[in-house]
């Protein structure tokens, strides 16, 4: 094997071991086989139409059997598969396909507007535009039916020097393309866990067998989180338990969980696991045997204590494991269990994570002071076309190259690591990014409206609320008319929850907005 890659791994268990589960959703079961040939086929219809190695394939999809099979057809061309968020209108769709230069869409026919609209917004600008849309439930099983079986044309064999992109919303008002090696990004998330060890040959893994946990991953692949742990539980012949809604239904999962024998279950902090908290108490729930689950994830947001000592008092023998990390790196992570007192989440220290202070020393386990969480280890390569940004991210410390995503933390007297929080005005809504620059520039563009800001308030189930103040023109009065302006251009976890008037907003003296005291206002007004 040249270097670690999915396409690689996963052929490897068709022929290992064709006949188990792969992925399950509803009630379509695809087995290693299924999936292996049904991505050879798509890799065919991707490479007739022109996409091949170092081509970008964007995958605009919820979670369903064929999200994987776009992702496995393009590592197999050696193309590279870019995350791209279903709940994105036109305009970002089409900022994310010209700077990924996308040569191929695999998306959602009920997406088919917004997507055309997307691809005219491309060619008027003098882009490339996509050579294939290829809508799943529109024509994409018909071409997959057309297609020849065998492996796809490719010069090569997957190699681990493959590259994968995950955009993320960050902090610069535009989504970014994190640029990944696929080796990089397959191991990560392994060594994250045991570190200075590697993966078993997958082959006599299965002839020994080996199988990891079934998987349920409860957020979107779209997002870092679950694409991640999918394609991990995969690696060692796992089933993956999908549920292709965009709504969150607490009560179906644990369903899913019971019907499907789940081990695992993957979340996105707070706004997951309140309302699979408070499931736990329907009627139909309670008579569910839970036991198969043995382990929840979440990654991605603020996991509360309470919350965590809650699930553990209902669930004996279940462990949760707080991830913390990025798009861009992978930092560390703290266990509870049912024997674990309630208090701050500390996160386990690393030889490979720092925390450092503004003038670049070590913060002093138990000193007080805090600092930006910097990890080394295997990391991206850098922001597509954002050398600025790359540069921001990554940085060299004493002679090692580490991320710091921002995170401010303390180190505590014992070595661990207490995160306070996000230094940057990047608000953490549900487990989405929000920048507010990006916000303020739509609601400005409202002719009521003089000027905005965007804060995010603290909320037990959202992690924060994106609020938004405003200063309004002589007469005029918040209405839903800044709703509707707002979800025209912004995905709807960006649009404000709520739009607060106020007589001015708070700026430096540089005239930037002075988000820490625009922030407490909004909490003061939504509390008053």
């Amino acid at each position: 094997m040249t270097g670690w890659n999915y396409a690689t791994t996963w052929e490897t268990l068709a022929r290992e071991v064709p006949d188990r589960v792969a992925v399950v959703c509803g009630e379509r079961r695809v087995t290693f086989a299924a999936l292996d040939r049904r991505a050879d086929r798509l890799a065919h219809v991707l490479a007739a139409h022109g996409t091949g190695a170092g081509d970008a394939v964007a995958i605009s999809l919820t979670n369903r059997p064929e999200y994987v099979e776009a992702f496995f057809a393009a590592l197999k061309l050696g193309a590279e598969p870019v995350n791209l968020n279903y709940q994105y209108v036109a305009e970002e769709l089409a900022y994310v396909l010209t700077d990924c230069d996308a040569r191929a869409v695999v998306f959602h026919a009920d997406a088919a507007a917004p997507m055309a609209g997307a691809v005219d917004t491309v060619a008027a600008a003098g882009g490339r535009p996509p050579a294939l849309l290829l809508a799943v439930d529109g024509d994409y099983e018909a071409q997959l039916a057309a297609a020849p079986d065998g492996r796809p044309p490719r010069a090569d064999a997957p190699s681990g020097d493959d590259r994968l992109f995950l955009y993320t919303g960050g902090t610069t008002g535009r989504p970014k393309g994190v640029v990944w090696r696929v080796e990089d990004y397959y191991l990560q998330g392994w060594e994250a866990a045991r570190p200075g060890t590697e993966p078993p040959d997958p082959a006599l893994a299965m002839r020994a067998g080996k199988r990891a946990a079934t998987l349920l991953p409860a957020s979107p692949l779209v997002h870092a989180t679950a694409l991640g742990m999918a394609t991990a539980t995969l690696n060692g012949g796992g089933t993956v338990v999908l549920r292709d809604d965009r709504r969150l239904d607490a009560s179906a999962l644990w369903h899913l969980v019971t019907r499907e024998s789940v081990a695992v279950m993957s979340i996105v902090g707070e706004t997951f696991a309140r309302p699979l908290l408070d499931a736990l108490d329907d009627a139909d729930v309670r008579t569910l045997d839970l036991s198969s689950l043995h382990a929840i994830v979440s990654s991605g947001m603020a996991f509360t204590a309470a919350t965590k000592q809650a699930l553990l008092a209902r669930l004996p023998g279940l462990t949760i494991v707080d991830t913390l990390g990025a798009s861009e790196a992978m930092i560390t992570r703290s266990t509870m269990t049912g024997d674990g007192a309630p208090g701050p989440t500390a996160f386990a220290a690393k030889d490979n994570v720092r925390v450092l202070t503004d003038d670049g020393r070590d913060v002093v386990p138990g000193s007080g002071e805090d600092g930006v969480l910097a990890v080394a280890g295997r990391l991206p390569l850098g922001y597509h076309h954002d050398a600025a940004a790359t540069a921001r991210m990554f940085r060299e410390v004493d002679g090692v190259r580490y991320a710091t995503p921002g995170d401010r933390a303390r180190v505590l007297a014992d070595g661990s690591i207490e995160l306070l929080g996000r230094g940057s005005a990047c608000i953490n809504t549900g487990g989405e990014k929000v920048y507010p620059e990006e916000v303020e520039q739509v609601l400005r563009s409202h002719p009521a409206v003089v000027d905005a800001a965007v804060v995010g308030v603290p909320d037990p189930r959202w992690g924060e609320m994106v609020t938004a103040l405003l200063e309004m023109t002589d007469g005029a009065t918040v209405d839903h008319s800044l709703r509707d302006h707002a979800r025209d251009h912004l995905a709807g976890y960006k649009v404000p929850k709520q739009f607060l008037a106020v007589d001015a907003l708070h700026r430096t003296v540089a005239g930037k907005p002075d988000y820490r005291r625009l922030r407490e206002l909004a909490v003061d007004l939504t509390h008053a």
